[in-house]
Formats: C-alpha cells, structure tokens, sequence
C-alpha cells in the first residue's frame, strides 16, 4: 500500500550490515542495537545486493507488514514481503527501510519502505534474489552490550 510522506524528512541510517560467501548463495550478515534495526538492516542489505543503493531516490513509500509464529519466521517472512515488493509492479527497491511496529509478542511486523521504481537506465542490476531461506538462520541477542545480529542465505 503506497503511503504519503514528506522527502525532507528522510534521514539514511549508517550500513551495518555485510555480505558473506556462501556455495551457490550469498549471506546476509546485520546488525543493530536492537532487533528492530538488525531486521531493518538486513532488509537493506538484500535491496542493496539487488542494485547500488547509491543510486536509488527517494520517490515513493510502501507499507508492508509480516507475521510470524517466532522469531525465524517473522525474520524470513519480513524479508519475504520485501522479496514481493520489488518483485511486484512497479519493482519498488527500497533504499530505508523503517519499521514502526515491532511486536515480539505477536511476532508481527508493520514496515516504511522507500525508494523507488527500479530502472536499469538508473540501477546498476545486481543480482537477482530468487527466495529466503532458512538454511543457517541464525539470530543472536546481547541485549547487556545492547548488540544483535542475523544471519540469513538468500538464495541468487
């Protein structure tokens, strides 16, 4: 669903974030002071793995929202739905992400994508992202250092 926003008021938070080898694949490693950013990160990185985010504007913003049944579902299910958002007319790629429902309870998602239509005459194609997956999931939390991180294979 497209959303109103304000162009002035978007602020790019600092790439935490990496991409690591993997046969056939790749891994997205992110992290955060809190699991709603290492999410929000991981989100980017897939985006940014897609084309060079430096070249993406902000024209438009998307909210999506995703529901797991724990934590792993909810990580693959968020991304899953940024999957289809780039995936699905117009092609949106998304250069912030910004969740503003974060709930571990109900383990449910409410998310601001922005960015804009891809287009090869502006983006770099990247690789393309076939799917998520569960291979080496993994989520790691230190909230005493205020430090989490996730570890997800995309499959290319």
């Amino acid at each position: 669903m497209e959303v109103e926003f304000n162009k002035n008021d978007i602020e790019f938070p600092v790439k935490k974030y990496e991409y690591l080898d993997h046969t056939a694949d790749v891994q997205l490693h992110a992290w955060g002071s809190s699991m709603k950013e290492a999410f929000e990160q991981c989100g980017i990185a897939m985006n940014g793995y897609m084309t060079d985010l430096e070249t993406v504007s902000v024209e438009k913003c998307y909210k999506i929202e995703a529901q797991g049944d724990d934590l792993e579902n909810l990580l693959f299910r968020f991304l899953d739905e940024l999957l289809f958002l780039f995936c699905a007319e117009p092609f949106l790629i998304a250069r912030k992400i910004d969740i503003t429902k974060f709930d571990l309870e109900t383990f449910s998602v409410e998310c601001l994508c922005y960015g804009e239509p891809f287009d090869l005459q502006r983006h770099p194609q990247g690789t393309e992202v076939k799917a998520i997956t569960y291979s080496a999931m993994q989520i790691n939390q230190e909230p005493e250092r205020n430090y989490y991180e996730v570890f997800v294979i995309i499959d290319i």
